[in-house]
């Protein structure tokens, strides 16, 4: 879908819930789903549809409805979905797949506020809802204009050289959240074998030795920078498990945790 298909529709914003478990999507012929998710990975498969990773957005059209959407069961994740309706009624709207972004940040703000109007105007009348509907018009516009741009410009543009470096920085912006492969191969728009190659080839390691020493580093930061007890700095640099994190931090720097802390407030002292 392009943008001249759009200058004469109009979005219409029918329903927007948060989501953090497995669901079976199903919904009218003329209503389109927008999913988005905010964190952690989803897969999505239907009719015609091959599983697939989603660690962004996804446009789910009726005609490839119901989708089944799950969440990893060792995993944690959620997501946003965007239910609305093109106006005139009955006209072709195309936008189905995967979408790209590099504007979260954007996109999550306007998701909370289409999510909290729509509980909100449950209980207005009409008159009253009219411009809070006007307003969630506004913002499902900028959400998909953010996306069909951003998706353009990475399918037409973008080097595989670029598309490892965003990754590069999303791993150093969100290191202490939960990342996978899969996720991030989905987000660079490419198999978990090819990025696994074109990765290494840009750091000289995979990408689960380059986000284990990544999180070494930030712990030996907060260890100088706060007075965070080992858990806390193990958790906070994305360690769930601090006995993992206690035998990684051991293998490579050769001392456990607390006996790094131990060292370097006694060199403070000296």
């Amino acid at each position: 879908m392009n943008f001249d298909q759009l200058l004469s529709m109009i979005p219409v914003v029918q329903a927007a819930d948060n989501h953090s478990a497995s669901l079976s999507l199903d919904f009218a012929p003329d209503l389109h789903v927008l999913l988005v998710v905010r964190t952690g990975h989803v897969t999505l498969s239907g009719p015609g549809l091959e599983p697939i990773v989603c660690a962004q957005g996804f446009a789910c059209h009726p005609a490839s409805a119901p989708y089944l959407i799950e969440v990893p069961r060792t995993k944690e994740a959620e997501y946003t979905l965007i239910a609305y309706r093109a106006l005139p009624a009955h006209t072709p709207w195309e936008l189905r797949g995967p979408l790209h972004t590099v504007s979260e940040v954007k996109i999550h703000y306007m998701l909370d506020e289409l999510v909290r109007t729509c509980a909100n105007i449950r209980d207005m009348s009409a008159e009253e809802a009219a411009p809070h509907r006007f307003r969630m018009r506004a913002m499902i516009e900028r959400v998909l204009y953010i996306f069909l741009y951003e998706s353009q410009i990475k399918n037409t543009h973008k080097s595989t050289s670029n598309t490892i470096d965003e990754t590069l920085s999303y791993i150093n912006e969100h290191y202490m959240n939960k990342l996978t492969l899969s996720m991030l191969a989905e987000r660079a728009g490419m198999s978990e074998g090819h990025y696994t190659v074109l990765f290494k080839q840009r750091t000289g390691s995979t990408m689960t030795q380059y986000l284990r020493r990544l999180r070494i580093e930030k712990a030996q930061q907060m260890f100088k920078q706060t007075r965070l007890s080992a858990k806390e700095v193990a958790l906070r640099a994305g360690f769930s498990d601090y006995f993992h994190f206690s035998r990684v931090f051991k293998q490579t720097l050769g001392c456990s945790p607390r006996e790094y802390q131990r060292r370097f407030v006694e060199n403070l002292k000296k």
